[in-house]
Protein backbone atom coordinates (compact mmCIF):
# COMPACT_ATOMS: atom_id res chain seq x y z
CA UNK A 1 0.00 0.00 0.00
CA UNK A 2 1.64 3.76 -0.93
CA UNK A 3 0.33 5.28 2.42
CA UNK A 4 2.72 2.56 4.13
CA UNK A 5 5.71 3.10 1.94
CA UNK A 6 5.59 6.70 2.32
CA UNK A 7 5.69 6.24 6.00
CA UNK A 8 8.16 4.05 5.80
CA UNK A 9 9.93 6.89 3.70
CA UNK A 10 9.44 9.73 6.35
CA UNK A 11 10.78 7.73 8.54
CA UNK A 12 13.92 6.23 6.69
CA UNK A 13 15.24 10.37 6.03
CA UNK A 14 13.76 11.18 9.67
CA UNK A 15 15.82 8.39 11.24
CA UNK A 16 19.06 8.77 8.72
CA UNK A 17 18.66 12.91 10.08
CA UNK A 18 18.94 11.72 13.10
CA UNK A 19 22.16 9.53 13.37
CA UNK A 20 23.99 12.02 11.49
CA UNK A 21 22.99 15.01 13.78
CA UNK A 22 24.05 12.99 16.59
CA UNK A 23 27.32 11.67 14.86
CA UNK A 24 28.10 15.42 13.60
CA UNK A 25 27.63 16.43 17.70
CA UNK A 26 30.20 14.27 18.27
CA UNK A 27 28.42 11.70 20.37
CA UNK A 28 29.59 8.39 20.79
CA UNK A 29 28.64 5.72 17.50
CA UNK A 30 27.00 3.15 20.21
CA UNK A 31 25.13 5.53 21.68
CA UNK A 32 24.07 6.96 17.96
CA UNK A 33 22.79 3.58 17.15
CA UNK A 34 20.87 3.04 19.80
CA UNK A 35 19.39 6.52 19.58
CA UNK A 36 18.43 5.43 15.97
CA UNK A 37 17.28 2.03 16.99
CA UNK A 38 15.06 3.16 19.69
CA UNK A 39 13.74 5.94 17.49
CA UNK A 40 12.90 2.66 14.60
CA UNK A 41 11.17 0.43 17.34
CA UNK A 42 8.89 3.05 18.24
CA UNK A 43 7.85 3.81 14.69
CA UNK A 44 7.19 -0.46 14.24
CA UNK A 45 5.42 0.00 17.68
CA UNK A 46 2.99 2.28 15.77
CA UNK A 47 3.08 1.01 12.42
CA UNK A 48 1.83 -2.73 13.84
CA UNK A 49 -0.96 -0.29 15.90
CA UNK A 50 -2.29 1.15 13.03
CA UNK A 51 -2.15 -2.36 11.26
CA UNK A 52 -4.30 -3.60 14.01
CA UNK A 53 -6.30 -1.05 13.73
CA UNK A 54 -7.23 -1.36 10.57
CA UNK A 55 -7.25 -5.05 10.62
CA UNK A 56 -10.18 -4.91 13.46
CA UNK A 57 -12.57 -2.80 10.93
CA UNK A 58 -15.20 -4.74 9.38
Amino acid sequence: PRPVIDRAWDAQLRLCKRYRKLQAKGKNVNITIVAVARELAGFIWDMGRIAMSVAQQP
